[in-house]
């Protein structure tokens, strides 16, 4: 073979080689380093996001998108805080990945990012996931006395359909819950102006009903001859002007679980037309469980008659939607109200 035949031999095997090892490189899994600072989730659209479902071991939470708003399918539609679930999906949108390592088995049980952890799904309006997650333990970079309850700096992830990647991610998803009551719209209601409110125990004992000639009149028991502490009457009464929420419960929760079976009955007539009927069950906790009723066409008068009428028009919609709830209202909130009578006679000053 000539000199000038082995040259062209060399060249053809160069060739050969380095397309075999651009092919190879082509074919070959990336390196896990290569994704630091990836999206998570790339080509997740908050746009294109109906539906947002978590799903623990012990419970699970859907959050819908019907028309402007979002809603619970678990409380049976209940209204969701939008701000909260905006952020939750934009934010879910921008997660970058600061960390990739390869983990089997023992590793993912070890973080929680299999079937002990929490799963979350990004649904399309067809109903279709467009992406989904497992979120695991909490990442601290210096371990806090109790990590249950700690914030933390970021969570391990795993996505769906890789078994072979667990990463790090510097957002710990606090909001990736299935409670509730970390994701309903808490605006509860306001029972302003009250002309008249009567509280009536289940067994009778403590009763009450207080009135009032005008809006600044003083207040007065409607029978019996005590005089009325009047800062009591007052606290009373200006507790149910403005009323959040702390949860909803379960639709299928029973009255008898509940105490709406014998509840404590309180009943507020507004100088506007208008009689909130609130039954008190049980306390769960810190809150009561109860439910609302509203009645009455509201007819403000005075001189902001035009300006409540208005404000009520808006408001009274959404607080007449909360009448197929059972709804969980903060003890503190009501402690005033539900006093009982003796609570409300003036004391008289001790003799010295």
């Amino acid at each position: 073979m000539n000199a000038r035949a082995v040259a062209i031999l060399v060249v053809l095997l160069v060739v050969l080689g380095g397309g075999a090892l651009l092919i190879q490189q082509r074919s070959a899994p990336s390196a896990p380093g290569s994704s630091l600072g990836q999206p998570l989730l790339p080509g997740l659209k908050a746009s294109d996001v109906a539906a947002v479902a978590i799903k623990t071991p012990k419970d699970s939470l859907t959050v819908e998108r019907k028309g402007e708003r979002w809603v619970i399918a678990e409380r049976d539609g209940f209204p969701a805080d939008f701000d909260k679930v905006r952020d939750f999906v934009i934010k879910a949108t921008g997660l970058k990945i600061g960390q990739v390592d390869e983990a089997g088995g023992k590793d993912r049980a070890r973080l929680q990012l299999d079937a002990s952890g929490t799963r979350i799904e990004f649904r399309g309006a067809d109903g279709k996931p467009l992406a989904a997650l497992v979120a695991g333990k909490k990442y601290f970079k210096t371990e806090p006395d109790n990590p249950e309850k700690a914030m933390g700096d970021g969570r391990y992830v795993a996505l769906a359909g890789d078994d072979k990647r667990i990463y790090l991610i510097s957002d710990p998803l606090a909001q990736a819950n299935t409670k509730s009551a970390d994701w309903i719209d808490h605006k509860g209601f306001a029972a302003e102006k009250v002309k008249t409110l009567e509280v009536r125990y289940p067994d009778g004992n403590g009763s009450y009903k207080i009135e009032r000639s005008g809006d600044n009149a003083d207040w007065k028991f409607s029978a019996g001859g005590e005089k009325l502490d009047a800062p009591r009457a007052n606290s009373a009464s200006y507790s149910l002007s403005l009323i959040e929420l702390a949860d909803v419960a379960a639709k299928d929760a029973k009255p008898e679980d509940t105490g709406l079976d014998k509840p404590t009955v309180v009943t507020a007539n507004t100088f506007d037309g208008l009689t909130y009927t609130l039954k008190v069950g049980k306390l769960a906790g810190e809150n009561y469980y109860a439910t609302l009723a509203i009645e009455g066409e509201a007819k403000p008068e005075g001189k902001d008659a035009a300006e409540r009428a208005k404000k009520l028009a808006e408001r009274l919609p959404r607080e007449k939607s909360l009448e197929r709830y059972v709804l969980l209202i903060p003890k503190s909130k009501l402690d005033d109200t539900l006093k009982k009578r003796a609570d409300l006679v003036e004391k008289k000053a001790e003799k010295k």
